[in-house]
């Protein structure tokens, strides 16, 4: 008698066909999805959102159609990226998949995956119009003109290319119409990896336009906006999928339900974490609780909690009874997460569409420096404020400690299993991680926006400094070691590694000379070029310039000393050869730095205009200078590591050629002086 039975047509039932019991998922689907609407019509009620304006009112049907349309957007969206997370690293594939015998001795089913795959592309050409209609209805909201007006297509063409929001709605239309694409395309695990990513990144331009994403704090607000949302996609979106497909898993039930719990778990961080920040920026203060923005706050606080109780009741229950073919209660409480996430996302969309206590206006009455980039400006710089000071990046961040977190979960598995890994590798790869936090959201980062020199002092920490910590740590050997394999075919978090480790794209760039210029090159490029400017105004040409130098730096230092699986590493003279010629250029692009009289950044550097007054082209020169002295540091200890290992290369050769000659009483040698004896008898000049 089988074990696990299977749901299918809204019963679950026994391979053998008997029904068990009822469990109406689709009804609360249908259900969840009228929630969402109605939640968001009753918040916007409450809150006075839809109340018509004296001037320039858009018309009851834009004022209350734009919070429905708000709200469809987001359940598609969800829907999008949960079925296509579900399809990229959850769901198995069916035995006609790559790998089809790996797949049946698995027992896996793979029912689910062409259904998740279809829900991803539908769900993701309902997101695209529906943005198109959500597009049409802001403007008409926020120029408080009614549809269809005269000049309403010439005033919105204007909306869409010269209007910051504008702009961003665009190019988040792009990006989801682009998702679309992929997702309907999509027909294996890697096509629809990348179409999440996709979809994930159409996530950025909406971060850019919410209440959070305000005047104070831009950086900041637009960061947690964005892990808000993804968490949110990715658990509620994927939870929804998971019982689209239910009826089709299978054998799949149990390792399915137990990924999407493990990914549940850190959707659920991020949305925590995330929320408390963006609440803390346009909540104000405890006081405005009571307002309808603080009320709708609250309703959205305990909703999530509500599910984050049913999460953990999944994990403590409902999953561990599935291995026994008890899954009633696993599908009841899946029907009861649908109804409360319908309700969150109405919530939510209300809220969004609510005036926060903190408006949401331009800064006035401050410095330059402060209206360029938008934070308060810090003290003149000092010691403590270098060790104290902090400027939270929350993507950074958030990326850093998941990261800690997860090695050291690495390390714990490891131990339990006996298996031994050293202690100081673990310490060396917090001591990056804890040098790229300060990096992105300490001190350099307090100062690296306003002085050439502070920003001068990120770059060479992410590339010189980081890296060689990161590298000593072995972490692609830890994860490699400390990650189970699936062996359903699915693509877990160690197939993923393994796969980009050994891709040719990774092979590429991990290539010994490849790896030297993009470190020297990319300094030029970057410097040079209209890149560094917009790193210093758009984050997210800041974030890639972290990810970029920092993974830049990892490659090359890997190369040189690094034990971690992935590039063929040269001889030790060819490395040294390469680490010479890098310091060498280090040094050449330090030194033009600090003979150098035109200015980096100008509109940017030039004005600021600094309260303690700092002359722009003396500190990029200093900024030069600490290139210059700085790169040599963490260049040389390579040097003399390179050093210590080729000496211990070498004696590691001595010694097994000593035991080669002691087992066969010195055979090589032996053959080698009869060869020099025959050749000096024949009159042949030796070898040398």
């Amino acid at each position: 008698m089988p074990l696990i039975p299977a749901y299918a047509g809204g019963v679950v039932t026994t391979d053998a066909g008997a029904a068990v019991k009822r469990v109406p998922l689709g009804l609360a689907l249908v259900a969840g999805a009228v929630l969402v609407v109605v939640a968001t019509l009753v918040g916007i009620a409450l809150s006075g959102a839809a109340t018509p304006t004296l001037l320039g009112d858009p018309g009851a049907f834009v004022r209350w159609g734009l919070p429905v349309v708000d709200a469809l957007v987001e359940t598609a969206c969800a829907v999008t990226v949960g079925a296509l997370v579900l399809a990229a690293v959850v769901l198995p594939r069916s035995a006609t998949a790559t790998d089809p015998s790996r797949v049946r001795r698995a027992g896996a089913a793979g029912r689910a995956w062409p259904l998740a795959q279809k829900t991803a592309a539908w769900a993701s050409v309902v997101w695209t119009v529906a943005l198109v209609v959500q597009l049409l209805l802001t403007y008409a909201r926020v120029s408080g003109t009614p549809l269809g007006g005269e000049q309403f297509g010439a005033e919105l063409g204007v909306f869409l290319t010269q209007i910051e929001l504008g702009q961003a709605m665009a190019w988040g239309l792009l990006l989801t119409a682009l998702a679309s694409l992929l997702a309907v395309a999509a027909s294996g695990y890697t096509s629809a990896l990348a179409a999440a990513i996709v979809a994930l990144a159409a996530l950025a331009p909406v971060a850019q336009t919410g209440h959070a994403a305000g005047a104070a704090n831009h950086t900041l607000a637009v960061g947690s906006l964005w892990l808000h949302l993804a968490g949110v996609t990715v658990w509620i979106g994927g939870l929804a999928v998971l019982a689209v497909v239910a009826g089709r898993l299978g054998k799949d039930l149990v390792p399915s339900a137990e990924r999407y719990s493990a990914i549940a778990i850190w959707a659920y961080a991020l949305v925590a974490v995330s929320g408390v920040v963006n609440a803390s920026i346009r909540l104000g203060s405890l006081e405005n609780l009571g307002t309808p923005y603080g009320v709708l706050l609250i309703l959205k606080v305990v909703a999530v909690v509500a599910l984050g109780a049913a999460g953990y009741l999944h994990r403590r229950r409902t999953i561990p009874s599935l291995t026994s073919g008890r899954t009633t209660a696993f599908w009841r409480l899946v029907g009861v997460e649908i109804l409360i996430a319908g309700a969150t996302m109405g919530i939510a969309s209300a809220l969004s569409n609510t005036a926060p206590p903190v408006p949401d206006v331009p800064l006035e009455g401050v410095s330059p420096a402060e209206a360029i980039t938008g934070s308060p400006v810090p003290g003149e710089p000092t010691l403590l404020g270098w060790i104290t000071g902090f400027s939270p990046d929350v993507l950074v961040l958030t990326g850093v400690v998941s990261a800690a977190v997860v090695v050291l979960g690495w390390y714990l598995r490891l131990r339990r299993r006996g298996d031994h890994w050293p202690l100081g590798r673990v310490v060396s790869i917090m001591v990056g991680l804890l040098l790229i936090a300060w990096t992105s959201s300490g001190g350099a980062a307090v100062y690296g926006h306003i002085l050439f020199s502070a920003h001068m002092v990120q770059h060479m920490v992410l590339v010189m400094l980081a890296p060689i910590f990161l590298v000593l740590g072995a972490p692609v050997t830890l994860a490699v070691r400390a990650l189970p394999s699936r062996p359903d075919g699915t693509r877990g978090p160690r197939e993923l590694l393994l796969g980009l480790v050994h891709s040719k794209v990774a092979g590429f760039f991990s290539h010994p000379v490849v790896a030297a210029v993009n470190v020297a090159g990319s300094m030029v490029v970057f410097y040079y070029t209209p890149l560094f400017g917009l790193s210093l105004s758009n984050h997210l040409v800041h974030l890639w310039m972290i990810v970029h130098f920092t993974l830049a730096g990892y490659l090359f230092v890997n190369v040189l000393v690094g034990i971690d699986p992935g590039p063929k590493r040269p001889s030790y003279p060819l490395r040294l050869v390469l680490l010479f010629a890098t310091m060498a250029f280090h040094a050449f692009f330090g030194l033009s730095l600090t003979m150098g009289t035109s200015l980096l950044a100008a509109p940017w550097f030039g004005a600021l205009g600094l309260p303690w007054g700092v002359d722009a082209l003396v500190d990029q020169q200093y900024g030069g200078a600490f290139a210059w002295g700085f790169g040599e540091v963490p260049s040389l200890a390579l040097a003399i590591a390179l050093g210590l290992a080729w000496l211990r290369d070498d004696e590691r050769t001595a010694k097994r050629q000593d035991r080669a000659a002691d087992r066969d009483g010195g055979a090589d040698l032996e053959a080698y002086n009869a060869m020099l004896s025959r050749m000096s008898r024949t009159g042949d000049r030796a070898p040398d």
